[in-house]
């Protein structure tokens, strides 16, 4: 039994090798079946033969296609006892036909045909269709029923998780997930046959998601897919160097541009450049002062093609968030300096947010408002003292008051900074840092507590007038909110409607606004939490076009790099 199989698969190797010496074939040809009745025998000695093979080298078949979910696809055949599933005695079944169209436009969905092994199975449905030989070829329908199957398990996994999951996390390498994921999901297509209504089942529900991907097939229908020089960001001021390139990349990227007439074989003055510079600024409504700056640098670097890639890392994190989201939330987008207050879709309140500076970022992570707390303290984090306040109290033990910071030992007694001697400490102090409730305390006159690791939360600010600054990551991690008031009503508006006869709410908005007015500090439990989202999206649907943020903190560059460099 083992001989006969061993010739088998040396006798597909062989005319494998055949087949090879023509780099349009993709398929194994082997000998033809003469009776179509005999075929799916065939055939499914061949998918048993095929995933043999893959698994013992490294998911790739014999012409070196490689099989992303390999251990699925063979567990999948196993339990069918390798019998095709999208052909039938030489005849595809509707099943397959839907799906190879619904890959020829699933960009629509943000998905891209290239992952599902698009092209090698356009060729081997033309070689079916136009090829009367190649219908009776038993190798060949073994070929494409394999291929279908792995690009179907590839192409849910995507709905569902999106491409930027690691693989510790990923539904293909969780064994679990074979039946109650992809076998279920396949055995639904098969016996619905309606693959547009499984991708819609898969694919988040959030309106932010929705409207996005609506916008896509447009952008892409108008989008500049020509490459464009990349301009360096990280330009040492100190070396002659590094500016020259600088103003070359500068010139040859407006160039490209057609904005003017450069010409970037001879060198560029300063003068000239800035001259360039100001009408390109002028020209898309920059802030025009003729000079190269980091929001200059952003807007050329960002490309329709870089766009392109920014939107399918946007529609891909929306898939790491859990399947069901609460009616009310608050939702806060880093990049876009903003919190809104959403209730069953309607939003009941937007407001400017200040973020994390790009070397204290603001984490991303989900949570729920569980208290208001009004004229806080605000104790001063390890990580603020060590890097920015021992250098000061080394300086001048004043350092403090200055700032209207006070020193507490760890019984809670005031301690006299000028008593300690700071030289000693370099990798933290064994005193806490408070500031005193009042207008000048960093966090304003009201925070807005959630549970969360990395001691953030959202609260007002002594420092306002920053929220006319259009670059907003500014603070150490916390997020500062402009309309703080009217987020606190809606929060106890909610707590109030959706209460249970027997819940205490002592609190209402104007109770709030009452406190406030007498500077009295409260901590108000929020017994109806509302879920809160910190997220880092680059790019959203707004008034029916797609705006795009500054990658404040440059994930979006890395992801684009990591996952999409090939586009």
């Amino acid at each position: 039994m083992h001989f006969k199989k061993l010739l088998f698969l040396i006798a597909c190797f062989l005319f494998f090798l055949s087949a090879c010496k023509d780099k349009k074939k993709h398929w194994v040809d082997t000998t033809a079946l003469n009776n179509t009745s005999e075929l799916n025998i065939g055939v499914t000695k061949n998918i048993k033969a095929y995933l043999s093979y893959a698994t013992a080298n490294q998911h790739r078949l014999l012409d070196s296609t490689v099989l992303a979910y390999e251990p699925v696809v063979d567990y999948f055949y196993d339990q069918l006892n390798y019998l095709p599933v999208w052909s039938d005695t030489g005849l595809f079944k509707p099943i397959a036909y839907q799906f190879k169209s619904y890959l020829d436009t699933c960009l629509s969905d943000g998905l891209l045909k290239t992952d599902y092994h698009h092209q090698v199975l356009v060729d081997c449905f033309d070689r079916v269709k136009n090829d009367s030989t190649s219908k009776k070829n038993d190798s060949l329908w073994a070929y494409v029923d394999v291929l279908l199957t792995d690009a179907f398990m590839h192409l849910i996994k995507d709905c569902k998780q999106g491409r930027l999951v690691p693989d510790s996390l990923s539904y293909s390498n969780d064994i679990n997930r074979y039946d109650s994921f992809f076998v279920m999901h396949l055995e639904s297509f098969m016996a619905k046959k309606n693959i547009n209504a499984l991708v819609h089942a898969l694919e988040p529900k959030l309106s932010q998601y929705q409207l996005l991907k609506q916008l896509l097939p447009a952008f892409v229908d108008s989008m500049d897919t020509r490459n464009y020089t990349v301009i360096d960001q990280l330009i040492s001021k100190d070396s002659i160097t590094d500016s020259l390139k600088l103003v070359r990349q500068m010139a040859n990227r407006l160039f490209e541009a057609g904005f003017e007439n450069i010409d970037t074989t001879t060198a560029i003055d300063s003068l000239r450049l800035a001259k360039y510079i100001l009408g390109y600024q002028l020209k898309n409504k920059l802030y025009a002062d003729g000079k190269i700056s980091i929001g200059l640098v952003n807007h050329l670097n960002l490309t329709d093609k870089e766009k392109f890639k920014r939107i399918l890392v946007s529609l891909d994190k929306y898939k790491s968030l859990p399947d069901s989201i609460a009616s009310h939330l608050i939702w806060v987008n880093i990049p876009a300096y903003k919190l809104t207050y959403t209730e069953a879709d309607s939003i009941l309140l937007v407001s400017k947010i200040i973020c994390g500076k790009p070397a204290t970022q603001t984490p991303t992570l989900m949570s729920a408002i569980h208290e208001i707390v009004t004229y806080p303290t605000w104790t001063v984090p390890m990580s603020i003292i060590k890097k920015e306040m021992l250098p000061g109290l080394k300086k001048s033990p004043a350092y403090l008051s200055k700032k209207g910071l006070k020193l507490y030992d760890q019984a809670g007694k005031n301690i006299d900074p000028a008593t300690i001697n700071w030289t000693k400490y370099n990798k933290g102090i064994p005193y806490k840092i408070r500031q005193d409730a009042g207008e000048r305390n960093a966090l304003g006159i009201i925070k807005f507590n959630f549970k969360n690791p990395f001691d953030v939360y959202l609260h007002d600010t002594n420092q306002r007038y920053f929220f006319n600054n259009s670059m907003r990551a500014l603070s150490h991690g916390c997020v500062r909110v402009q309309e703080w008031q009217a987020l606190a009503a809606c929060i106890a508006k909610h707590d109030s409607t959706y209460a249970e006869p027997n819940d205490s709410i002592f609190y209402n908005i104007d109770s709030i606004n009452n406190w406030i007015a007498n500077k009295e500090k409260h901590r108000i439990p929020v017994k109806n939490k509302v879920e809160l989202y910190i997220q880092y999206i680059t790019c959203e649907a707004e008034n029916n076009k797609i705006r795009f943020f500054n990658d404040v903190y440059d994930i979006d560059k890395k992801l684009t790099a990591q996952y999409f460099s090939h586009l």
